[in-house]
């Protein structure tokens, strides 16, 4: 069975939120060819979840896997939500996705019958790495940490003993915001291995994961997976950050940042991707694309010679935390 040091080539990953129809209606054969084009890249770490596209995701990561070994490859999915047969009308970011009707449940009922769900589209037997997903203030609010508590005894017990039993290999959970991975890495009673921090450990957001979470991480011996390393694709020119329309200030930072690397000859892509695989705490980055050609790119700009001077200039104008772990190559 692989580990997730063996799959992970030059610390990259690929990210499936975009083929749920995130934000427009993607054809199959353009999805297919993107997870294909990662796999002939190296990519052999693999995230999704039910939530993207209400499954659909997942099925379209099932079918392009399906034909390899699977021993070769790591999938991370998540629970935390299941689906019904019941259809309903979509919006928001993955209102092109499947119609399916979707639950949110953290207790144990509903994680281990979400995990059946996900094993089915997925067309496996087997998950590497689960994730209790989004028990955080930006999808529930005030009811976070009710919605914690719920997961506390539910899927956390369930987890632990899956990974006891061997059935998965590591377990954590998978957030948008910082407070549920340190809350969840002081639990005496259930001790993640693996987190998912999306969005918050980027070029454009570092400083509030460097105060707790991170050395929380070190100190816990809690691997950081980083998924949103664009921060939603605003840092590439894109015009969402973190799931929403950016404002004008995010933009200005943006262009700032830009230009700054252009006088660098310096790609922000590459530098993005550098920049959060630098913690010694982050196991991996996890972009994700629904075109082709960015998953080829996502593995040469990893590999990519960025001067000093580019880093040296981002910290002495306040783009770059001076505590946080710069790229040495």
């Amino acid at each position: 069975m692989m580990t997730l040091e063996q799959a992970l080539n030059h610390k990259v990953g690929y990210g499936t939120a975009p083929l749920g129809n995130m934000f427009r209606d993607v054809p199959e054969e353009e999805a297919q060819k993107t997870i294909q084009t990662a796999w002939d890249q190296g990519i052999r770490y693999f995230d999704t979840a039910p939530f993207y596209g209400a499954g659909l995701a997942e099925m379209r990561l099932g079918e392009a896997l399906s034909k390899y070994d699977r021993d070769d490859y790591l999938i991370g999915t998540k629970v935390g939500r299941y689906m019904t047969d019941e259809k309903e009308e979509k919006e928001g970011i993955f209102q092109y996705g499947r119609q399916n009707k979707i639950i949110t449940d953290y207790s144990e009922e509903a994680t281990l019958k979400s995990i059946e769900q996900s094993l089915e589209r997925l067309n496996t037997d087997r998950l590497d790495i689960v994730y209790v997903h989004d028990i955080s203030p930006d999808f529930h609010g005030d009811e976070w940490l009710a919605k914690f508590e719920e997961a506390r005894n539910g899927a956390f017990r369930v987890l632990s003993r899956l990974r006891e039993e061997g059935v998965i290999q590591s377990w954590g959970v998978g957030v948008n915001t910082t407070e549920p991975i340190e809350l969840v890495m002081d639990l005496e009673e259930a001790q993640p291995d693996v987190c998912l921090s999306a969005t918050q450990y980027t070029l454009l957001q570092h400083e509030h994961s460097l105060e707790r979470m991170m050395p929380k991480a070190e100190e816990k011996g809690v691997d950081i997976i980083v998924g949103s390393p664009f921060n939603s694709g605003v840092l590439l020119g894109g015009d969402h950050f973190n799931y929403a329309k950016a404002d004008a200030e995010i933009l200005n930072k943006v262009k700032q940042l830009k230009e700054i690397a252009e006088s660098h000859d310096v790609s922000l892509k590459a530098a993005a991707l550098q920049f959060s695989t630098a913690h010694p705490a982050v196991k991996a980055v996890i972009p994700g694309s629904t075109r082709p050609e960015h998953n080829a790119q996502d593995v040469e700009m990893i590999k990519k010679e960025i001067p000093q001077s580019f880093w040296r200039e981002l910290v002495d104008k306040g783009f770059i935390s001076a505590q946080a772990p710069l790229p040495t190559k």
